[in-house]
């Protein structure tokens, strides 16, 4: 079932999310609500707060990136089937040089800024059948894992832009909130009080 994408300005994505447990209802449906969600927006992720859940939960499937020409072969090859559950995450280690990439985000539509990030990422998370895991990754997977993150910490990406930067894009992110974008998926925005 395709789930309705909470639009920037609603109090749920600046939430720290909660922990779950393996009995957290229907958890293996909402899994698979969120993967249809974010594949009929076009997205490579999306996490629990973009579907109006507080809880520490990402899905991630990072694949179209491996088309990009410009990848290494070791690149390409972690990104080709790189489709993950993260439950309960933590980001134990971000190390490594940061490096810009243009970012975008499911809950603020046709908004694209470049985003600074550390190269390598080391994470600690249950998978969909709470097995716990321990991984590093780098390049283009660890920013993808970065931004979802960041989501369940309550952090958008134009956190982290300049002051500048966050006072040129004020009007359109308002805009946002108030359901005044072109969109071709389900949203729910704050202020329209109704979802499109």
């Amino acid at each position: 079932m395709i789930l309705p994408i909470v639009a920037y300005g609603d109090p749920v994505l600046r939430k720290e999310a909660k922990e779950i447990s393996a009995e957290y209802p229907n958890l293996q449906d909402l899994i698979a609500n969120m993967f249809e969600t974010m594949y009929s927006a076009s997205g490579v992720g999306i996490a629990a707060p973009q579907v109006g859940l507080a809880i520490r939960l990402f899905v991630i499937d990072a694949s179209p990136f491996a088309e990009d020409e410009e990848l290494t072969d070791k690149e390409r090859e972690v990104l080709t089937d790189f489709k993950k559950v993260f439950i309960n995450a933590k980001i134990l280690e971000e190390t490594g040089d940061e490096w810009g990439f243009s970012e975008g985000c499911l809950s603020i539509p046709d908004i694209r800024e470049d985003v600074f990030r550390p190269e390598t990422v080391k994470i600690e998370y249950y998978d969909e059948n709470f097995n716990k895991h321990v991984e590093e990754y780098d390049g283009l997977a660890a920013r993808v894992i970065q931004h979802e993150y960041d989501h369940i910490e309550g952090i958008l990406f134009t956190d982290k832009l300049s002051s500048l930067k966050k006072r040129l894009l004020k009007g359109k992110l308002a805009n946002i909130s108030k359901g005044k974008v072109k969109i071709d998926y389900r949203m729910r925005f704050p202020d329209a009080k109704k979802a499109r």
